[in-house]
């Protein structure tokens, strides 16, 4: 049947899909219909369906457009809080885990860039050397830019949870969703 949708000869259609297969592309499944060989039918694979083109950025600019139509730009600002808030717990969680009970500025700030990096935003964190200095975050990526562009509120909740997870002062020196090449965090302890 896919030979034929595709004006392929079997054989070739069999052997793309071996090769798909073997990719982990597509998965097989031999279903009995009776007497002789059985049928093959074949799907694509959850890794497949993730190769293949999606709109979240346009899903997420029209949900946020939608809620703004609904309840306004303070209503904006209520769900992206609620971001902040969710992902606070889960950071400070992985920082508990991770880093253990009393962990310095400098391993909490290495530790958020992995978490950054793990959600897209192509972070590092430039720890200063022993003797002191500035300890800074750069987000190479907006992994929300759609968001942000539109919505301040989306950096401003990113700017607080820094500050929270961090429980430090962090000041944004460049911001991706203004025009720079990145965005960068300055961070010192509280009171400094």
């Amino acid at each position: 049947a896919i030979a034929g949708r595709l004006g392929m000869s079997r054989t070739s259609t069999l052997q793309r899909l071996r090769e798909l297969e073997a990719a982990g592309f597509v998965a097989r499944q031999a279903v009995r219909h009776g007497v002789g060989r059985p049928r093959h039918l074949y799907d694509i694979t959850s890794e497949a369906q993730r190769s293949l083109p999606a709109n979240y950025d346009g899903l997420a600019t029209t949900l946020l457009e939608s809620i703004a139509e609904v309840g306004g730009d303070a209503l904006v600002e209520e769900v992206f809080q609620a971001r902040r808030r969710l992902l606070r717990t889960r950071i400070r969680s992985r920082f508990a885990e991770r880093l253990g009970p009393v962990p310095t500025l400098t391993d909490k700030v290495r530790e958020l860039a992995v978490v950054q990096d793990e959600s897209g935003y192509l972070c590092r964190a430039e720890t200063p050397p022993a003797d002191g200095g500035v300890i800074e975050l750069r987000e190479h990526n907006c992994a929300i830019l759609g968001a942000a562009a539109g919505h301040p509120a989306a950096c401003r909740a990113e700017l607080q949870l820094f500050e929270d997870v961090l429980d430090a002062r962090v000041v944004r020196t460049s911001h991706i969703a203004s025009g720079d090449r990145c965005c960068t965090y300055r961070i010192e302890p509280r009171g400094s």
